[in-house]
């Protein structure tokens, strides 16, 4: 498995919005975002922070959508 990079935030919200994830809300530096995929709503807060630590990224962003460290890495390199 692949080492998770240090990303910010805001590098994890172009992430998930090429993935059909759109901004709902934010209350503080917390980015709450959102898609529709199967007859489910995906919702999926992310902090606006410089670097997001990895426990979090894994674990509270990436496996709840569920998306794996490959397919977001080759996102992130993706313009």
């Amino acid at each position: 498995m692949p080492k998770l990079p240090q990303v910010s935030g805001r590098e994890v919200i172009k992430v998930l919005r090429k993935i059909g994830f759109e901004k709902v809300s934010q209350k503080g530096s917390h980015i709450k975002l959102q898609r529709q995929k199967a007859n489910t709503t995906q919702i999926i807060i992310v902090p606006d922070h410089k670097i997001i630590k990895k426990g979090t990224l894994r674990n509270g962003i990436l496996k709840p959508i569920p998306l794996t460290v490959e397919e977001f890495l080759s996102l992130l390199k993706r313009k």
